[in-house]
């Protein structure tokens, strides 16, 4: 059996290769947005592209993506059907599968029909305080990147099974698929053809997204025939117990960003494609975080479970989000002080002028106090999946609805705060899901929180003395240095970047905390 050292070693390796190829996947998504910002600006028609996006990206990203529940679904049925996985897998697993593939076919096909049929009511519905002209640019959005929903939930299933068997590359590159492809088309396209070409250049990625899973999946031993045993099958049925209430939550992640989106579309135009470029910004590091560690630790957790290995669950729970803690807080000093320099160096360019800029860090700014409960809540839904529970993160997701409606009215209606209300809602409305399902778990598995909080706490000390220091230092680069556009905001990252590392990782050794011990021992090998 293996020991808990090695399996500590083999969750740090697949998380630094994680971290690397997902790195290389943000940035690729990031000269991506820069291409988008300079030809489209925050514009009328970049706003209806990203209100469209929101549907077919529901199932492409939350759904179908690496951490959603098609690929959490099956990481946590199929990992305990597959004893070795230097075998083929068994004619069971491989109906399984094929019932699997089917179901999700037949249901994506007939969702993304309606979508198509009823593009322009939903879109309608959607941004019901946005004009006739953005509604109808929006639903010929819609209706280009239906074909997206087909391919999310296939896609989702192909990451489950590459992730089983430890082939961790290509999930987690697949996006630059997409990336590349609308680079490439947004180019490519004469300026006044640019209309719909996001739309096509978005379908086309997807599409190319599905083709470069197949051929892994197939090797592996997977091959899908159309198999319609539904009925009496034990297996299937644990798939759907689990999928059914956890695509219900991502749905209800769905319906607070429809929520936003009807406050948003009353505000300013092109506020939405502001938050869109906002959350880009924010889930840089933040995805890369929860995606490195939680990624190679589903699995883990599912066996411990199964092993009833209670302490080891909470060993690794509180191994992993302490590291995502100590790494999450040097990212919200940085966002802070010099966010704005971040997005007007990325993004500052062509269509996307100075007032562009301040929206997207106005909405960054309220979004980086939800980094902690972010990795938290993500974290401890880990642990409700191992257990085969996805009803109550769906619960609780569901009672946030409320929450978040009423924040936005408080916020954007009766204070008038403008885009970073939305953001700040929606900072809330996390610290609320990651509170109560931290406390919720406990009927399961009795976690040691006080270790993590009292590390937590250090942490958060540490960094308050370390946001101070990189005021005075941005401050300071501000008033002292002259230099160009460009090179300046590169200069004063940098600088506040170094000066960030070097005293917040001084105060937690001085405070004994075990991940400043770790990065010590690292730089020092």
């Amino acid at each position: 059996m293996t020991n808990g050292n090695d399996k500590t070693t083999s969750v740090l390796k697949a998380a630094w290769i994680i971290a690397v190829v997902t790195i290389v996947s943000k940035l690729i998504g990031f000269i991506r947005d820069i291409i988008i910002a300079n030809y489209y600006g925050a514009s009328m028609v970049s706003d209806a592209y990203y209100y469209a996006y929101q549907i077919p990206s529901l199932s492409l990203i939350l759904l179908g993506g690496v951490g959603g529940p098609f690929h959490s679904a099956t990481v946590a049925v199929f990992s305990k059907l597959i004893p070795n996985l230097n075998e083929k897998p068994q004619e069971c697993v491989n109906k399984l599968y094929s019932t699997f593939m089917t179901a999700t076919t037949i249901f994506f096909l007939v969702l993304s029909a309606v979508m198509f049929v009823f593009a322009k009511p939903i879109m309608g519905l959607i941004i019901s305080s946005g004009s006739a002209e953005m509604i109808s640019l929006a639903s010929e959005h819609l209706k280009i990147m239906t074909p997206l929903l087909i391919i999310g939930g296939i896609v989702g299933i192909y990451y489950g099974i590459l992730i089983i068997y430890k082939q961790f590359m290509l999930p987690n590159l697949s996006p630059i698929i997409m990336s590349a492809a609308i680079i490439g088309i947004v180019i490519a396209v004469p300026n006044d053809q640019k209309g719909y070409a996001l739309a096509w250049a978005t379908t086309i990625g997807a599409i190319l997204q599905l083709i470069i899973q197949y051929p892994n999946v197939r090797k592996l031993g997977f091959k899908w025939k159309p198999n319609f045993n539904f009925v009496n099958n034990p297996n299937f049925k644990e798939i759907t117990e689990l999928l059914f209430p956890a695509v219900l939550s991502s749905t209800v992640g769905q319906i607070h960003i429809y929520v936003d989106m009807f406050f948003t579309s009353s505000i300013s135009e092109g506020a939405w494609t502001a938050i869109g470029y906002a959350n880009r910004v924010f889930q840089f590091p933040v995805g890369i975080l929860v995606t490195a560690f939680l990624v190679p630790l589903f699995p883990i957790f599912s066996r411990l479970v199964a092993d009833k290995d209670l302490d080891g669950i909470k060993n690794y729970f509180n191994k992993g989000v302490g590291v995502l803690f100590f790494v999450g807080i040097p990212i919200i000093i940085g966002i802070l002080t010099v966010g704005y320099d971040a997005v007007k160096l990325v993004f500052e360019r062509g269509a996307f002028d100075q007032t562009a800029t301040f929206m997207v860090t106005e909405a960054l700014w309220f979004l980086s106090v939800s980094i902690l409960p972010y990795v938290f809540r993500d974290s401890i839904t880990r642990v409700y999946y191992s257990f085969n529970d996805s009803k109550t993160p769906f619960i609780v997701a569901f009672s946030s609805i409320v929450l978040k409606y009423l924040l936005n009215v408080i916020f954007i209606t009766k204070l008038g705060m403008g885009i970073g209300a939305i953001t700040l809602s929606t900072s809330l409305v996390t610290l609320f899901n990651a509170v109560v399902l931290g406390a919720l778990i406990y009927k399961k598995v009795r976690m040691d929180y006080r270790s993590l909080f009292t590390n937590l706490l250090k942490m958060c000390i540490a960094g308050t003395i370390t946001l101070g220091i990189c005021f005075i230092t941005a401050y300071g680069f501000d008033k002292l240095v002259e230099l160009p556009k460009y090179i300046f905001e590169l200069c004063k990252i940098s600088t506040v970047a170094v000066v960030c590392f070097a005293v917040y990782t001084l105060l937690n050794l001085l405070f004994k905390m075990e991940y400043a011990q770790e990065l010590k021992n690292r730089i020092i090998k």
